[in-house]
């Protein structure tokens, strides 16, 4: 009869909830960089990894601050700021010579229309080769015309628009 525990601890950032090991090992096995999307309350990041048996390797790099240089004032974590993001990235991926990738989003869920997608179809159409079947935003909210909407339709409450959208006003936008 065998002694000691019954059961087996699993890995700390299994545990955590942070990575889905299944998941990364299928991604791994295509020996194919992964568009790494990170979103944060405040930023968006996008890198281009590549596995190697020493640990991985960043390719790339962009995050939605990298806009500023740019010439983007507004938000760093709505639609626009992520399309604008993902084309970032991928053109910098272009330009290194990659031409396919996959999409890796962690253990966020696919909401169709996120702001996930909207990265991904900036990624796209800056002519990197991903596959996906994704539901993408529509123009309307990559332009960021239903912010512009939203905001038209606060300004009857002055102190609502005010309070809602005094980072825009700081920075006159």
């Amino acid at each position: 009869m065998a002694t000691g525990p019954r059961y087996v601890v699993k890995p700390k950032r299994r545990r955590n909830l942070i990575t889905n090991y299944r998941r990364r090992m299928k991604m791994l096995e295509g020996r194919i960089p992964r568009v790494v999307v990170r979103v944060s309350n405040k930023n968006i990041r996008v890198q281009l990894i590549e596995y190697t048996q020493k640990g991985d390797n960043t390719l790339v790099s962009a995050t939605s601050a990298n806009l500023v240089k740019y010439g983007w004032n507004a938000g760093g974590s709505n639609a626009p700021a992520a399309y604008l993001t993902g084309f970032l990235c991928g053109s910098q991926a272009v330009k290194a010579g990659i031409k396919k990738a996959i999409l890796d989003m962690g253990l966020k869920r696919p909401v169709p229309g996120s702001n996930i997608f909207a990265i991904l179809k900036g990624v796209i159409d800056a002519g990197l080769e991903v596959a996906s079947n994704a539901k993408y935003p529509t123009e309307q909210r990559l332009s960021g015309q239903h912010i512009a909407e939203y905001a038209a339709n606060l300004k009857s409450d002055k102190q609502a628009y005010a309070r809602q959208f005094s980072g825009y006003l700081k920075k006159n936008i």
